[in-house]
């Protein structure tokens, strides 16, 4: 749902509750993905081996600080990578935040977390089974699902980072960049606790069709029904979907929005697509007032974000967000942490946090624009 905004490649927004990208095709096929990624195979962006990410760059995956090769077969041969070191994990989020101040890829880093962590299934009990946030989106099976056509973009983006460090999962890494998206874009702190493990073969992988999608014959009900699977509710449903605050949608991969428009033709990052918001980088409540007015025909409205306001349960929370961004700040921030967790096998169990000594954020400052005139 998510966009990469650099200056030489732009990918798919944050929809439905993610991003959207997923083809009108695959929205029937696949019910409700995800941040709807619309097409598949045709992107050209996915490899089709299913070697895994750490595969093609084999110092991705480290166990007790010596450096190994994930097998793509999964079995014996395969490496686990440990969980995370705190003491890195706080160095790997200045690096995020330095990566988010030269790409301005907020948008597609936020979905690369949810993607990972959106797969669970609250009635499975077993790991990986349950899917979640375990790193199994590294895998090229898992990212050429329609839903995650361009995630393979945001790998690269982490690559550098991943081969940083000894002492990272997956699993965490893809979480702490999607938390540390949002607060460095001006939205929430957010409560999150590290200890990842991740999976370690493609075999373990969910399988497809467990993300939202865009525009579904009954949003409501496909919204709640990807959502209760999860352990979520109408509350945290509409709370995540204020993320659409970020990022854009782009008609040539996600079969969703305007080519250009006034507020997206001059970038910041490769300029085009069509946003929920004005200010497409900064994260607030401007979602939900959007969506409440719908005066400009230049910002999005998916039939997942017309929803809030039509659905009687879910117009409690979008009146109520769209009014009070406190409120919404925090509904988001509890129920983001919560998305992060969902399906996660922590090492301690009860995972550790990095915010004990964190330095205070620096002031929000909002990406140069376009000016808004035709």
């Amino acid at each position: 749902m998510a966009e990469l905004l650099s200056s030489t490649t732009s990918l798919p927004c944050i929809g439905a509750c993610f991003l959207p990208s997923a083809s009108r095709k695959a929205v029937t096929r696949l019910a409700l993905p995800l941040l709807a990624n619309r097409r598949s195979s045709s992107h050209g962006l996915v490899a089709a081996s299913l070697r895994p990410f750490s595969a093609v760059h084999p110092r991705f995956c480290q166990s007790a600080g010596r450096r190994s090769l994930s097998s793509s077969s999964g079995g014996a041969a395969g490496a686990r990578c440990a969980a995370s070191d705190p003491a890195q994990l706080k160095s790997v989020r200045e690096d995020i935040r330095e990566l988010l101040r030269t790409k301005f890829c907020h948008p597609i880093l936020v979905r690369l977390g949810w993607h990972d962590s959106g797969t669970y299934d609250k009635n499975i009990d077993e790991w990986p089974q349950r899917g979640g946030a375990n790193g199994s989106l590294r895998y090229d099976i898992e990212l050429k699902h329609a839903a995650n056509a361009g995630l393979v973009n945001a790998l690269k983006l982490l690559q550098p980072i991943k081969e940083k460090y000894t002492g990272l999962s997956y699993a965490d890494l893809f979480q702490l960049a999607s938390a540390t998206s949002v607060e460095e874009a001006g939205g929430p702190k957010i409560p999150m606790k590290y200890g990842r493990v991740d999976v370690t073969g493609p075999e373990q992988c969910p399988e497809e069709g467990k993300l939202p999608a865009a525009g579904p014959p009954s949003p409501a009900e496909h919204l709640r029904e990807v959502f209760y699977r999860m352990g979520l509710n109408d509350k945290e449903i509409v709370a995540l979907s204020g993320a659409h605050t970020l990022g854009r949608s782009r008609p040539e991969r996600s079969g969703w929005g305007k080519p250009e428009t006034k507020y997206t033709k001059d970038g910041p990052g490769a300029p085009g697509g069509q946003s929920w918001t004005v200010q497409w980088l900064k994260f607030d409540n401007s979602y939900f007032k959007d969506i409440k007015e719908r005066k400009d025909e230049d910002l999005l409205v998916l039939p997942t974000d017309a929803v809030l306001f039509d659905d009687p349960a879910f117009k409690v929370y979008a009146e109520k967000y769209a009014e009070d961004q406190d409120a919404f700040f925090k509904d988001y921030a509890e129920a983001h942490a919560k998305l992060s967790n969902l399906g996660a096998k922590f090492d301690p169990p009860e995972g550790f946090s990095i915010d004990d000594e964190a330095k205070a954020a620096e002031p929000f400052k909002a990406a140069k624009y376009s000016s808004g005139k035709a």
